[in-house]
């Protein structure tokens, strides 16, 4: 069995055809999703199809991209939402200085009020990080006590695995690890075996051999066969060992003989 661990069911290529893309998953043997939110309207489609679609869970926040419409009211949301039962996590929150679609300033102050809800409600924290390594180090090492949470999709470089491993979190790679021009194998190995965690980000990022198509949690079992390469150890102990961390992670219970 495998866990996509993060993808967007929400987006507009993949939200037309939910149940027919859950379907192909679990046909692939990938029986846990996690759908995240993005920004105030995506994280209530978000929990609406968890609500209804079997193996998938949701997280609710706001993406940097979105951090500028990170008001009171939609912190509020959150907090509301995440009582309910098929809602895990937060986020995905963070610091994108790639694009910088939202100030940087507003990126930080909503990733400040996620971090601070996460301390408050014991829910895991899905962060986002690209071209913001110092900044989010930094964040890392300042983290208020048992705060838990995924450096998702990692693309970042040495100090932030470090940051990230030494504050406990769990890593996630995404498909770029079956890229001819990945060349982070290195940091790959570095992950502890109970610290790895693997996804799609769909509908980005897909795998080889479908490099170039729509990405979509069936393809995850490739991104495990790449890290499994990477790493030299077996696939199926890769999905085996991303499955039981990102259960644990989102606080679900492992599958009984048969189940999911």
């Amino acid at each position: 069995m495998y866990f996509d661990s993060h993808c967007h069911l929400t987006d507009e290529r993949l939200i037309g055809e939910a149940d027919a893309v859950v379907a192909r998953a679990r046909e692939a043997g990938v029986t846990r999703m996690l759908t995240v939110g993005a920004d105030p309207e995506d994280m209530e489609r978000a929990v609406e199809l968890a609500s209804r679609l079997e193996g998938v869970w949701a997280s609710v926040g706001v993406h940097p991209h979105a951090a500028g419409r990170a008001e009171d009211g939609v912190f509020s949301r959150i907090r509301e939402l995440v009582a309910l039962d098929r809602v895990v996590a937060l986020g995905e929150s963070g610091l994108d200085y790639y694009y910088d679609n939202a100030p940087r300033p507003a990126q930080r102050r909503a990733f400040e009020r996620h971090i601070e809800l996460a301390a408050e409600l014991g829910l895991p924290l899905i962060v986002h990080s690209r071209s913001a390594d110092d900044d989010t180090v930094a964040v890392l090492r300042s983290l208020p006590s048992g705060v838990r949470g995924v450096m998702h999709c990692f693309g970042g470089g040495p100090a932030l695995l470090e940051a990230a491993l030494e504050a406990d979190w769990y890593v996630s790679f995404a498909g770029v690890v079956t890229f001819k021009k990945f060349d982070a194998g290195e940091l790959v190995r570095t992950v502890p075996p109970d610290r790895l965690l693997i996804e799609t980000d769909s509908p980005y990022l897909t795998p080889v051999p479908h490099r170039g198509k729509r990405n979509e949690p069936a393809y995850v079992p490739y991104v495990a066969g790449g890290i499994a390469a990477i790493r030299g150890e077996p696939v199926e102990e890769v999905a085996r060992r991303t499955f039981e961390n990102a259960s644990r992670l989102y606080g679900l219970p492992l599958p009984g003989p048969g189940g999911a």
